[in-house]
């Protein structure tokens, strides 16, 4: 919370997890925070009269490395080193585990592009792959990969993969390279632009009105800002 000039003050500690927390999510309401960690749990924590943990989900074998709720904010989709992805479905008032998928190469990244659609980074491969829910089943499947860049066979999990709807665009950390990707009106992928860097470890977030990307990498040791351009 605000407090006084240009200062915050922390409101709340919430103690649950056992280890380390690798992403965390806010709801479009503000009164749900979803976190994954290294303890292989996914907690969901509500605020009342103060923030609760209302359900833990333990069904993931290894680390949790992201998170993602979809437009409606009643799915959530994660991923895990024990290479699976998991929808979790809201029914009713409690979250469950309602599809789990087998990846061959496990990832540190995906995210939601609509409510029928997700992408997907198996680590430092040099695909990403796209997931889109099957209209008579209901569940997800593969049906695409796009070529993406990646020289090195290592990553850093800390800069979640970002969609945003007002410009169509992807951003994908992979390895050394973050990859801006269109989503043209066809629905499909194309890379906009591909920058390298000379670390695998970068952190970085599309300003909201995508105008602006913003990166931190141990390499230049500089936070670098990068205004958008169309052409």
């Amino acid at each position: 919370q605000a407090f006084g000039e240009n200062q915050w003050n922390c409101q709340y500690c919430l103690n649950g997890h056992s280890s380390a927390i690798f992403c965390v999510l806010l709801n479009n309401t503000d009164d749900m925070i979803i976190s994954g960690s290294y303890d292989k749990k996914i907690k969901f924590w509500m605020k009342q009269n103060q923030w609760l943990c209302q359900q833990t989900i333990s069904d993931h074998s290894e680390t949790i490395y992201s998170l993602s709720l979809n437009e409606q904010q009643n799915k959530l989709i994660s991923c895990s080193k024990d290479s699976q992805i998991f929808i979790i479905s809201k029914l009713d008032k409690l979250w469950s585990v309602t599809q789990k998928i087998k990846v061959d190469q496990y990832g540190q990244r995906l995210c939601f592009i609509n409510d029928n659609l997700f992408a997907f980074q198996p680590f430092c491969k040099e695909e990403l792959y796209i997931y889109e829910m099957d209209t008579n089943s209901k569940q997800f499947r593969k049906f695409k990969e796009y070529k993406v860049k990646c020289s090195f066979e290592r990553c850093c999990c800390l800069f979640q993969q970002q969609y945003l709807k007002s410009k169509s665009l992807l951003v994908n950390k992979n390895g050394n390279f973050v990859n801006v990707m269109r989503i043209k009106d066809n629905g499909d992928f194309v890379t906009q632009q591909s920058i390298e860097f000379n670390s695998i470890i970068i952190y970085g977030q599309l300003s909201e009105d995508g105008e602006y990307l913003i990166t931190y990498d141990e390499g230049s040791k500089e936070i670098q800002i990068r205004k958008y351009q169309e052409f």
